[in-house]
């Protein structure tokens, strides 16, 4: 029979099929915990990219539980009805109607739309807040801002955010072994049966203790963490992230990033990696590749 040549496209697939096996085979059977927001839930072919890669994923065998935000489009809803959004150190402060439309932001719309796209690219994904099961239990956060030249530390009250007492992993570990995909919105419930708005980052951080999870990944809306030239720093301690913390170099957003980063790792996570999620196919460029991307957490 005649033989035919494969195609430039048709060999650089199998390269990279050939290329993934090894990552594949390393994280088989194993959990990944991924925190996803920013522009990676805005973009329309980042969505469906997201989507396909958490198939993927599972499809060989590995578990992700996807843990969301959703920041921009709460804030999307607040501006509608007339309500300023405000931030204290990387944290939206949340009094009762804002906690309102968290809950409906987060537990409805954004969790719904991200089941529905990871279902639609062939997987069987559920939707979860906190308050399911009783999964996240959470305390009211306590913050006080550090002193500084103008002012002595100050405590601050943040209303109805939160921070985890405790995950009940239960019924997570039950969905990976039917082969479901956990979506996770970040509500949390206290004592009282008070619902807590609680930082995406930091809710991904602790459930991948938790299921000691052999990876955490956190999408951002950078390529990493940066310095103060915009460079790409690859690798960090924890050292270096306390040094860059002091000068400045490192705020805002990025802070809750890198303290549940480094936390979860203390924990016995097997590594964390902060990547950017405006490129697509981001984890699956992050897990499996020899390339790898974005800043790795290390002790």
């Amino acid at each position: 029979m005649p033989t035919t040549t494969p195609n430039t496209n048709a060999h650089n697939t199998a390269h990279i099929l050939t290329e993934a096996l090894p990552y594949i085979q390393h994280y088989a059977g194993k959990t990944i915990v991924i925190k996803y927001g920013g522009n990676a839930m805005t973009d329309t072919v980042l969505q469906q990219g997201f989507a396909r890669d958490i198939v993927l994923l599972k499809q060989v065998g590995i578990h992700p539980v996807v843990v969301h935000g959703g920041g921009p489009q709460i804030g999307q809803v607040l501006q509608k009805i007339g309500k300023e959004s405000e931030f204290i150190a990387g944290m939206r402060v949340t009094d009762d109607e804002t906690m309102d439309v968290v809950q409906m932001v987060l537990g409805g719309l954004v969790n719904k739309e991200i089941v529905g796209m990871i279902n639609q690219a062939g997987g069987r994904a559920i939707g979860l807040t906190g308050k399911d099961g009783d999964m996240i239990r959470a305390r009211k956060m306590e913050m006080t801002l550090p002193a500084n030249a103008d002012q002595p530390a100050t405590a601050v009250d943040l209303g109805q955010v939160g921070e985890v007492e405790a995950i009940n992993p239960h019924l997570v570990k039950l969905m990976e072994k039917d082969r479901f995909i956990p979506v996770i919105a970040p509500i949390g419930v206290g004592e009282d049966g008070s619902a807590y708005n609680i930082n995406a980052d930091l809710v991904a951080g602790k459930m991948a203790e938790v299921l000691q999870a052999e990876k955490l990944l956190l999408l951002t809306n950078t390529p990493g963490v940066l310095d103060k030239a915009g460079t790409l720093l690859t690798a960090l301690s924890k050292q270096d992230i306390i040094h860059l913390s002091n000068e400045g170099t490192i705020q805002g957003g990025m802070l809750p990033k890198l303290s549940c980063a480094t936390d979860a790792i203390a924990g016995g996570v097997g590594g964390a990696c902060i990547i950017d999620g405006r490129v697509k196919h981001a984890v699956l460029l992050e897990l499996l590749t020899d390339q790898g991307m974005g800043t790795l957490i290390t002790p």
